[in-house]
């Protein structure tokens, strides 16, 4: 959990004031690791979980401090959108039966807050994108009314200076701008830390890297955004666009994201990445600091490093290092895998943890250094090749191999990583379960992202995209609240939405997308055949710079091309002489129920739907015919 402590750098001296207890407190963790002061007791684990709340129409319900005032918890916590919320699970020594214990107490925390959302008539989600987001969800308003939120935001806002523009290319595209980076907060994730010691931080952190590819094909679980198909771990591009500081430049430049998966191997310690760290990226927050850490360990004092855990906290490498202080006194070190997903299910996150963390453990003990094995390049290529497509991907592997993605996972790491648990004395039941499901979907073909994307394909063709975002999000919640894994899940079906309610719906949720429009220079002609060949009976007229400024209806065509048979007069008409100019609008987010009362009311059969001037879709007839169609269906 992120310190809430902490505010916008408001000036030039509160910067440089920070800066410098940030060198000194990288100064005193090169004290602490050349006196040894780190603790050598044995590893412990642990993992963050994230989650979204949803209403009873499964859309983001912004009620996380009501949930946290109610639960009482000293392990939840807020996130950066007031439909997200976190918990912490206790660290375990890494052995034995830790990983069904954390399992069980996750499973017990949700139940909680589960109970308290009902009261509340809401529910719990685990995935990496909740499908049914929606791009106001996302803007400004809904930031959890917190300082270091806030800052975060600002921070980002003045450093891009522009709007946050996203572009994301799968199956479909989405290039979409934002007035606030909040859509980060789209994305939930399952966090796993392992501690490890300093001398053995480069190797390890080394490994996590290398096997970071592997274990998001496997993991991944979010395809979705604003019903577009994207990558199939569609986080990875949208944190890392969603936090980009970068502004485009004339110039060939190389600039770093502040989402990154790195640049290189590390060769010395934890302080590489740190000190890199500070040479790539700006200040974004400031905060208070307690003491002058370098005192602090001249005095024989463990200090808690804020300044160094601030900035660190607003660079997000998928494998993050992280300082801490044990509860006997000691610090300590650790790796955090942030690359995996949220759910499908509590018993697939395990999974992946488990796989991770054997592979963790098996790689360490057979590889005394993995860099002369394989290029970090293919390492790099193999992250994101992944999160772009799973399991369908050929990895570069070690000593100049090549596997599909199966073949690699079944034959060479699940053995791997059931060596590595081993080696730490996992208790057998849990090692056998956990791998055993990370078999299956495997063998099944059937990750968290195929699921979803097979359950789009098969309603795409008779069903809105709202439908479908809704079906899956509902189907999810009753997969979750089971506890089948994911590659055990049936395709669901629409009946499972008879208790939908569209009169809660928006016009975005509804509206077409689509759009075919045309210029008001435009020959009537050529309208006229537009028309006609996609069989459309209303079109939007925009200007050259995009400005939505009139509609042409069908009948008013015909009106006008009648009256030039009658008068055997056909001029050379274009299409701003016989377009509205001024035809009733809706915004993406009335009602959809005040969109009908304004057809009824003024006798019409479309709607633009229009935002800032710009037109963003259609609403007519024809959607509330389809829709009604559907509901008739499931009576």
């Amino acid at each position: 959990m992120g310190d809430f402590n902490v505010h916008k750098a408001a000036s030039p001296e509160e910067i440089a004031k920070f800066t410098k207890n940030l060198l000194r407190d990288i100064q005193a963790l090169e004290f602490m690791l050349r006196e040894d002061w780190f603790d050598r007791s044995e590893a412990h684990i642990g993992a963050e979980q994230e989650f979204c709340l949803v209403d009873k129409n499964f859309k983001p319900n912004p009620i996380n401090l009501e949930i946290i005032r109610e639960a009482g918890m000293d392990n939840l916590s807020p996130e950066l959108a007031r439909f997200n919320l976190e918990t912490n699970v206790d660290p375990q020594v890494f052995g034995g039966k830790s990983l069904s214990v954390m399992e069980a107490q996750i499973l017990s925390d949700l139940e909680k807050i589960r109970n308290i959302a009902r009261r509340h008539e809401a529910d719990i989600i685990l995935t990496g994108i909740l499908p049914t987001v929606r791009k106001f969800d996302v803007e400004r308003e809904n930031i959890t009314p917190i300082d270091r939120y806030f800052a975060l935001m600002d921070a980002l806002r003045e450093m891009r200076g522009e709007e946050f523009l996203i572009n994301i290319n799968g199956i479909d595209e989405l290039n979409i701008k934002l007035q606030s980076g909040l859509i980060e907060a789209a994305n939930t994730g399952f966090q796993v830390h392992l501690q490890v010691r300093p001398e053995n931080f480069a190797k390890r952190y080394n490994i996590a890297q290398l096997i970071a590819g592997p274990v998001m094909a496997v993991a991944v679980n979010s395809p979705l955004l604003f019903g577009k198909r994207l990558w199939h771990e569609t986080r990875v591009a949208l944190f890392q666009q969603s936090i980009d500081t970068r502004v485009s430049s004339e110039h060939i430049r190389d600039r770093h994201p502040r989402v990154t998966f790195g640049t290189r191997w590390v060769d010395e310690s934890i302080l590489d990445i740190f000190k890199e760290d500070v040479l790539r990226y700006r200040v974004l927050l400031g905060a208070d600091i307690p003491h002058d850490s370098l005192e602090y360990v001249k005095q024989g004092k463990v200090p808690v490093l804020k300044a160094l855990t601030v900035h660190n906290s607003t660079i997000y490498r998928w494998n993050r290092p992280v300082y801490g202080i044990s509860p006997n006194g000691k610090p300590h070190l650790r790796i955090e895998a942030r690359m995996l997903p949220a759910g499908p299910t509590v018993a697939d996150e395990m999974a992946n943890a488990a796989l991770w963390l054997g592979l963790m453990e098996g790689f360490a003990r057979q590889y005394d250094d993995v860099r002369p094995l394989i290029r970090f390049e293919h390492v790099k290529e193999n992250f994101y090749a992944a999160s772009r497509t799973g399991m369908a991907k050929k990895f570069k592997w070690i000593n100049n191999t090549a596997y599909y993605a199966d073949e690699l996972i079944l034959n060479e790491l699940l053995p791997l990583a059931r060596e590595g648990l081993q080696s730490r004395n996992m208790d057998t039941g849990d090692i056998d379960r956990y791998l055993d499901i990370i078999e299956q979907r495997v063998k099944r073909g059937q990750t968290g992202a195929g699921w979803m994307l097979e359950t789009y394909g098969k309603f795409k063709d008779s069903a809105s995209r709202e439908e479908i975002m809704t079906l899956i999000t509902s189907a999810t919640v009753r997969n979750q609240k089971n506890g089948t894994p994911v590659h055990e899940w049936l395709l669901p079906e629409m009946q499972e939405l008879a208790h939908w309610h569209p009169s809660q719906l928006l016009v975005e949720e509804v509206m077409k997308t689509d759009v075919i429009s045309v210029h008001p220079e435009d020959i009537v002609e050529l309208v006229a055949d537009m028309m006609d060949w996609a069989k459309l009976r209303y079109v939007p007229v925009e200007n050259h710079k995009g400005d939505f400024v009139g509609l042409v209806t069908a009948r008013r065509l015909l009106r006008e091309l009648r009256q030039m048979a009658l008068q055997n007069n056909y001029p050379d008409l274009r299409i701003k002489d016989i377009m509205l100019t001024s035809p009733q609008t809706i915004g993406p987010e009335e009602k959809l129920e005040k969109a009908v009362e304004i057809m009824d009311q003024n006798r019409i059969g479309s709607l633009p739907v229009v935002q800032n001037g710009k037109l963003v879709g259609m609403l007519t007839e024809t959607e509330f015919f389809h829709l009604s169609k559907r509901l008739f269906h499931r009576l």
